[in-house]
């Protein structure tokens, strides 16, 4: 038996004020095993310690809103009895240690918290992070978590349907791996994972537990560090085909009367799984350990309450319905093993051969988890740039060019093509636009899905960086016609026991929280990654938000490709030229300052209630959001899509300096396409919606001209689609 020393217990990840509480609920000292299972429940993974005052303060609720934050994944309603499920987690630090296999387990694990919802998965996306494409890790880490991704979901059988890669040297010693799952389920088939009924069995499904993934939930809730690359054990092992087959067999008993509670095993394996049942039901569980099916031998209670094996799952079984339970996981050839019953007792008792090895009370452990009122600093932000002090010394049409081949711009095909995105047969709108269509299997409605996230403007000025993210994702789902629903929200952020990264989160969530409420956009689940910092350097604040549509009818969605020559390019929304924390300014000026564009989300809600109308009304051929880059690339890039490179002649208005103009990133802003017959309709139907619109040019030949220049479309569609690729084949590391 190990002593309990403070070194193991800072080992732990407990301060010497937690291990004195955990001595106060416990009235003596832990054993190892018990200390173990304090550390992970504890862990800011699992507690969210430093950050859950705040999520508070974030709108959850809607008519359409089924079950918000507190669950595995939040639930909305899509009408005829259906229901979304969906929720976005991080895997950052096991992706950067073991970027294969920690890619592949986040999209693993994030599957299981829908599906134990009983949704059938039908779609994932991604949200990564790189370090500078010159750092010598970046091609490895980048190569590897996109193998793990597609490897993973591939092999499941649910398509990859959108994403966004960035690239900056903060990211260097910390990437980001953020992964999203989007099921469906009926609206009254919703399961939870509150335990019920003293004298249930509880019952263990899945793969048997091995030695991979101890303690990764403490590894998530700390900086890096030199040691950090020793830490693979740390990094879980995933089998997509044993997930397949799990997800089978869930759905096929969910389809009985044999389930009262379900809960996936995340982080903190067994542990969180058992504990979170069992305290939401306000009820106690005895555990007898030999039961759980193992794969190694001699494994301790320490080792099994703390696994995080993949593709496992803890189930509440009525009684009587055991044996109807177990035919349905012998018939997937999976595990299944009756480990525990529940018990009146609020404790869990846990048993190893015979003794009792931890006996701990439920609620005081799961509920008296730290909440840290953490000092905070308010962001200091930067003054407005003024687009007449930024220098134009390059034409509009060269810095398009640069700015379509930079790493942030450049074409994501090479990582979308190892993806299987049309499995399942129901993707409408590939990747590669503002927003995934995935038909709802065997109707004719559509769900419209996105992740966004521009961490330069969240560095510049979190709340307004926090607006901005809502405010980018709810302008995504509009561009292709669908009613924004819901977000879930992955909140990646460095140490927050340093004011100035606490700063960033409160901020960052103030703003995020108005944004949904303005645009009436709750948050219904999320995740929380905090100190996402290697050797004290932190990573840009990043705080992830997917965005949820609906398309009454995915016939009438829209895409960003032109589609003829001959129409008219319509600008939806004010240009003012706001060039600071813009990628003009970054890549072609070499400056990363002044405050990023503000977000008038009035302003912003009556734009995508236009924009959406004007789509469902059949009166737009192609529609576009302007977003980095501003309105050049948004234009470029529509022509770029287009089946022969149709070009576009632009008119700049003379009241803004060309470059300004041109590069800007003014928010709320759409480019739209529209046969001349429709102008006059789409004009007045800007008035009556108090949104200012903008003949702006014509789409035909194939070049984009503006300002007297002119560049080729093909010659931008090579340097945009060269970088990745040409990146890729530089060499392996």
């Amino acid at each position: 038996m190990s002593a309990i020393t403070p070194d193991l217990i800072a080992q732990h990840g407990l301060t010497a004020d937690e291990y004195a509480k955990v001595l106060e609920i416990l009235g003596r000292e832990p054993n190892l095993t018990e200390l173990g299972i304090f550390s992970v429940m504890w862990s800011e993974h699992c507690s969210y310690k430093s950050s859950k005052r705040w999520l508070k303060t974030l709108p959850t609720k809607a008519p359409w809103v089924i079950k918000g934050p507190g669950e595995n994944a939040g639930v909305i309603d899509i009408g005829d009895n259906q229901a979304v499920v969906f929720k976005m987690e991080s895997h950052n630090h096991p992706s950067f240690i073991e970027p294969y296999q920690g890619a592949a387990t986040g999209v693993g694990g994030i599957l299981r918290d829908v599906f134990t919802m009983g949704a059938r998965p039908i779609a994932n996306l991604n949200a990564l992070r790189f370090g500078s494409p010159d750092h010598p890790k970046t091609r490895h880490l980048l190569a590897g978590v996109v193998s793990g991704i597609g490897g993973y979901g591939n092999c499941v059988g649910v398509p990859t349907v959108g994403g966004e890669v960035n690239f900056h040297p903060s990211y260097n010693g910390n990437i980001l791996v953020n992964a999203m799952t989007v099921g469906l389920a009926d609206k009254n088939r919703i399961f939870y994972s509150a335990a019920a009924g003293i004298g249930n069995p509880v019952v263990y499904v899945g793969s048997k537990t091995g030695r991979d993934g101890i303690h990764g939930a403490t590894m998530a809730s700390a900086e890096f560090d030199e040691a950090s690359a020793e830490k693979r054990p740390t990094v879980q092992v995933g089998d997509p085909f044993t997930e397949k087959l799990l997800i089978e067999a869930c759905l096929e008993l969910m389809a009985t009367d044999a389930i009262v509670a379900i809960q996936d095993m995340g982080a903190a394996g067994l542990t969180s799984s058992s504990f979170e049942m069992a305290s939401k039901g306000g009820l106690g569980i005895d555990m007898d350990l030999d039961q759980v099916p193992v794969r190694e031998t001699g494994m301790t209670p320490y080792e099994i309450m703390l696994s995080e094996s993949q593709e496992r799952m803890l189930m509440v079984i009525k009684p009587g319905r055991e044996e109807l339970a177990r035919a349905v996981f012998d018939k997937w050839e999976l595990d299944f093993a009756i480990i525990g019953t529940l018990t009146n007792t609020g404790r869990m008792v846990l048993r190893h051969h015979g003794a009792v090895v931890a006996d701990l009370p439920i609620d005081p452990l799961a509920l008296a988890a730290p909440d840290y009122d953490r000092p905070w600093l308010p962001p200091v932000k930067p003054a407005p740039l003024d687009p007449r002090d930024v220098p134009s010394s390059v034409s509009p049409v060269d810095a398009l060019k640069t700015l379509v081949g930079c790493p942030d711009l450049a074409s994501r095909r090479w990582i979308w093509e190892q993806y299987d995105h049309m499995v399942m047969g129901d993707t409408v709108q590939r990747p590669g636009g503002d927003a995934a269509v995935v038909r709802v299997h065997g109707s004719g409605k559509g769900l419209a899905l996105t992740t966004d996230v521009t961490p330069r403007y969240v560095l510049a000025d979190p709340y307004e960086g926090g607006r901005q993210a809502v405010a980018e994702a709810y302008r995504n789902l509009c561009a292709v016609g669908a009613l924004p629903l819901a977000v879930t929200d992955n909140l990646n952020f460095g140490n927050p026991e340093k004011p100035e990264i606490m700063g960033q989160i409160v901020e960052s969530i103030r703003g995020m929280g108005q944004a949904c409420r303005e645009l009436d956009f709750p948050v219904v689940s999320g995740n929380v990654s905090l100190y996402n910092e290697t050797q004290g350097e932190g990573i840009l604040p990043t705080p992830a938000i997917g965005g949820v549509g609906l398309l009454d009818d995915v016939s009438r969605s829209a895409s960003v490709a032109f589609k003829a020559a001959g129409n008219a390019i319509v600008l939806v929304g004010e240009t003012k030229g706001w060039l600071g924390a813009s990628l003009y300014l970054r890549e072609i000026c070499g400056r990363e300052d002044g405050a990023p564009p503000p977000v008038a989300l009035h302003r912003e809600r009556r734009a995508g209630e236009l924009v959406r109308q004007m789509i469902h009304d059949g009166l737009v051929q192609a529609c576009h959001d302007v977003s980095d880059g501003g309105l050049l690339v948004a234009v470029a890039e529509m022509a770029m899509a287009s089946a022969d490179y149709v070009g576009a002649a632009l008119e700049a208005p003379s009241t803004l300096p060309l470059h300004a103009w041109c590069f800007g990133e003014d928010q709320g802003r759409y480019v739209i396409e529209v046969h001349d017959h429709d102008l006059p309709t789409v004009l007045e139907e800007a008035v009556e919606h108090d949104t200012a619109v903008r003949v702006i040019g014509r789409t035909g030949g194939h070049v984009i001209s503006v300002g007297g220049r002119a560049i080729a479309v093909e010659e931008l569609a090579k340097a945009h689609e060269s970088w990745l690729p040409d990146y890729m084949a530089g060499g392996q590391d």
